[in-house]
């Protein structure tokens, strides 16, 4: 009937006679004293952008959930500067993660029942409205992706691979994913990847080069397609071999051997930052380093592809 930080009121007081004989500690409110569930409706309004649903409170815990499939977005020094304010706190996941729609990314929380009005209106101010949010999950959008693909596969493999690739991308709602096998040309890998980009495909991953060498026919086919290399290697393993160019802002993925056949690796951290309308930088592919040891105990890094 009376919980922590429950408020007096007058059917509390009708009904005084069922609680049970104890010591009942009050707090009375002053002036400049916000209530805990106030003050986090208010901030958990004040970090939060257009993708997050907020759900609560539960014993004094406001759930930021996303309010659809997409990419979270955390500005983690403003949670630095949040918490730093005083009695409130701001909890998340990890930024650029894959996330659907219900999940949980996010939590606030007064750790008094009572916290002061003037730490709220300073969150409120360091939050700085919905145009620039803490938190936020940006939707998927769909394009169409293809494969150019150099090795040589038994159709057995084949099938497998193709049937894994597009079950990834149809997560992001990809509307379409089509498959070509050229030889190891650099002609030929040229015209297999501008006629996928001349067909519309929005992102292009390319699968059986080698990356050590120089003279591979995939790296030599990029300045022929007026591509430009946008970061060579990746600070993670697997996925080491990882490398992503660009054309006309379209980004080509290489799909290293392990890609096609792995669970998880790099190009599944790089996904939801182009279904999300990111245009990757060579700062999004060093940022994996930290966390980059991608072991099955990481396996939280990436999307769900079951949900």
């Amino acid at each position: 009937m009376l919980a922590k930080g429950g408020i007096i009121t007058a059917e509390v007081f009708e009904r005084w006679d069922e609680l049970p004989d104890a010591e009942l500690h009050l707090i009375e409110l002053e002036a400049g004293d916000m209530h805990e569930n106030e003050a986090g409706q208010r901030v958990s309004g004040a970090v939060s952008g257009l993708g997050i649903s907020i759900d609560g409170p539960y014993n004094s815990r406001f759930n930021l959930n996303s309010a659809q499939r997409g990419l979270l977005i955390v500005d983690a020094e403003r949670v630095h500067a949040l918490n730093a304010v005083g009695q409130l706190s701001l909890f998340t996941r990890f930024t650029d993660q894959a996330v659907v729609e219900g999940q949980t990314v996010a939590g606030v929380k007064a750790t008094p029942i009572v916290v002061p009005t003037s730490e709220v209106e300073r969150i409120e101010a360091i939050a700085n409205g919905k145009d620039d949010p803490i938190v936020d999950v940006l939707p998927f959008v769909a394009r169409d992706a293809a494969v150019v693909a150099t090795e040589s596969l038994h159709p057995r493999l084949r099938e497998s691979f193709e049937a894994r690739v597009c079950e990834k991308l149809a997560w992001y709602g990809s509307g379409d994913c089509t498959f070509a096998y050229v030889d190891a040309d650099r002609e030929q890998v040229a015209q297999a990847i501008e006629a996928a980009f001349d067909d519309g495909a929005g992102l292009v991953m390319a699968a059986g080069g080698n990356t050590l060498d120089p003279l591979d026919p995939i790296l030599l086919s990029l300045p022929q397609i007026g591509a430009s290399m946008v970061h060579f290697g990746a600070p993670a393993d697997p996925g080491s071999m990882f490398w992503v160019a660009e054309r006309g802002g379209k980004p080509i993925f290489n799909l290293a051997s392990c890609s096609m056949y792995s669970e998880a690796t790099v190009i599944d951290l790089m996904l939801p930052l182009v279904f999300a309308g990111r245009r990757i930088t060579p700062d999004d592919v060093r940022r994996l380093g930290y966390g980059g040891l991608l072991e099955d105990d990481m396996t939280f890094r990436f999307p769900n592809y079951d949900a």
